[in-house]
């Protein structure tokens, strides 16, 4: 056993491509999305090693070409989970016993594994096709946050690891970072192929066992994430891939006494719902499972009159309609000064206007397709109550389109009432709903910003005055675990910025040292060299 204490060197972040024109990158990205295209898959569950075939069906689609079947996967019922959590406990002695620089090497591995042109471009046209995202937003995240994940997480570990207790004469003291008692049950959402392979493998790092539950919708790419990392040398057991109705994987998984924790991002209804079965079930639990989770959003732009308007609209923009405005942390409710709304106006319908969407495959447009029927549907029914409104109105975009694929222009609603329908609920679509308050008012309109989302995960405060910016960084103090200045409300990197949360938004655990830490459980262990032979106290004695 080598007794080396190695050092993992701080990582830099991930470079993305450019996809120029007449680029080689951008013609083997073509070419590949043109390969995976021409076959459709059928994708099994992965427990144990093994491949498992059940039968039951669904089908994996282009949300921008509906009618385009990118694969068949299989679905886990009872039997299987129960299964994937035999697998994991079974895997889980020999996993621990595999030193830690060892385990951590696998996911250093398939993090420079992702630089190799066919693990990339897979990838990258995998996120592209199944959760219809451009170029640009599914190599940032899809290829670039991925190998982040894999290659902060491990630093984070060793840097935990390296924390220990102070030892003074005649002790020794340790302290150990265990793996959790069972096993981890992660549930990925379909926006990130980067957040669904973090779910699985940030717990697996530091020694624990996962069942993988992946989003439907994205379950084409997060498969490709799962084969990659088999062919990293991930031991088999290790993280079981188990596609199925979240319903019955989630109620097999929580009502095992062994569960360990839960890594999740998804909707807030769904997490309380998984909050309210763990409280229910914990008596029956060996130890009290972990609960960590990111989910919704109803992320704001605060803007003071001293505002730079280009600087404004473009944050606007880019925050509201990146990736069809289906990220957590979108720009979707918008506060501006009375004074300024005439030029911000003019200039934001502008640039809405002029909005290319469409297929992704050409890389020309800003924005492509929902990603399923129900969100297009959901989305299409905020918009037309706006519509039917006598408090707002739609001043640019509110189409809706699903004859091909499920595409919704970019829509900017303008309301006069601050707790519009669309101004507190979270729609994860390309709307925001922009709110005019009288300068005068300003207080009153921080107050408003404040109270109005039963979220706080993003928000973005616009001004050139510093003293305004103070102010309204103190007063929206628990509205943003993520607060930008002059920036736009999404684009946070691992390493820079640990993405925070609040409120209904999540556990506020997402990224980073705060997030490995909870799939650990320290064992101090105290050393006397000298024990004593006499319990009694020399204060005991009265003479």
């Amino acid at each position: 056993m080598s007794n080396a204490v190695y050092q993992i060197r701080k990582p830099e972040n991930a470079k993305m491509l450019d996809y120029l024109p007449g680029s080689v990158e951008k013609a083997d990205l073509k070419d590949r999305i043109a390969e995976l295209k021409k076959t459709t898959l059928e994708i099994p569950l992965i427990i144990g090693g093994q491949e498992i075939r059940t039968g039951n069906t669904g089908q994996s689609i282009i949300p921008h070409n509906k009618s385009h079947v990118l694969a068949t996967y299989h679905k886990a019922g009872e039997k299987e989970v129960s299964m994937a959590i035999e697998a994991a406990l079974n895997a889980k002695k020999a996993w621990i016993d595999i030193p830690w620089d060892h385990r951590l090497a696998i996911f250093l591995k398939a993090a420079e594994m992702m630089l190799e042109d066919e693990w990339r471009y897979t990838i990258v046209a995998a996120t592209m096709l199944c959760q219809s995202k451009t170029a640009y937003e599914a190599d940032m995240e899809a290829a670039a946050e991925l190998m982040d994940f894999w290659r902060f997480n491990p630093y984070f570990a060793r840097q935990i690891f390296e924390e220990q207790p102070v030892n003074v004469q005649d002790m020794l003291n340790r302290q150990e970072y265990r793996p959790l008692e069972g096993f981890v049950l992660a549930v990925s959402p379909f926006n990130f192929t980067a957040i669904a392979a973090n779910l699985p493998t940030a717990p697996a790092m530091v020694g624990n066992t996962v069942l993988w539950k992946p989003a439907a919708a994205s379950l084409y790419s997060s498969y490709f994430v799962m084969k990659l990392l088999q062919e990293a040398g991930l031991p088999d057991g290790v993280i079981n891939f188990i596609p199925g109705e979240g319903n019955l994987v989630g109620t097999t998984a929580m009502n095992h006494p062994m569960l360990a924790g839960i890594h999740f991002t998804g909707s807030t209804a769904t997490f309380n719902k998984m909050w309210h079965t763990v409280a229910q079930n914990a008596g029956k639990y060996v130890s009290y499972p972990r609960l960590v989770g990111e989910t919704g959003g109803k992320d704001f732009v605060f803007a003071h009159a001293t505002a730079e308007i280009d600087s404004l609209v473009t944050a606007i923009v880019a925050g509201a309609y990146a990736y069809q405005g289906q990220k957590c942390s979108a720009t979707s409710r918008v506060y501006i000064p009375r004074s300024i709304w005439p030029e911000v106006k003019t200039k934001l319908l502008d640039v809405v206007a002029g909005i290319k969407f469409g297929d992704p495959e050409d890389f020309t447009n800003y924005m492509a397709a929902i990603i399923e029927q129900a969100a297009f549907d959901s989305i299409k029914s905020y918009i037309q109550f706006a519509r039917d409104s006598e408090e707002a109105e739609i001043i640019v975009g509110g189409e809706c389109d699903d004859s091909v694929g499920f595409f919704v222009q970019p829509t900017v609603i303008l309301t006069t009432n601050p707790k519009f329908k669309t101004m507190e609920e979270e729609i994860f679509g390309p709307v925001i709903t922009v709110y005019v308050y009288e300068d005068q008012d300003y207080q009153q309109a921080l107050d408003l910003c404040e109270s109005t989302s039963r979220y706080a995960l993003t928000g973005a405060i616009f001004a050139q005055d510093r003293g305004a910016l103070v102010e309204m960084e103190k007063r929206l103090y628990y509205s943003a675990g993520n607060l930008l200045i002059n920036e736009k409300t999404c684009g946070m990197f691992i390493g820079l910025h640990p993405f925070g949360g609040a409120r209904h938004s999540g556990t506020n655990e997402k990224i980073g040292k705060v997030n490995m830490l909870r799939w650990l459980s320290p064992r101090v262990i105290k050393e006397k060299f000298c024990p004593a032979k006499d319990y009694r106290h020399p204060m005991m004695k009265e003479s």
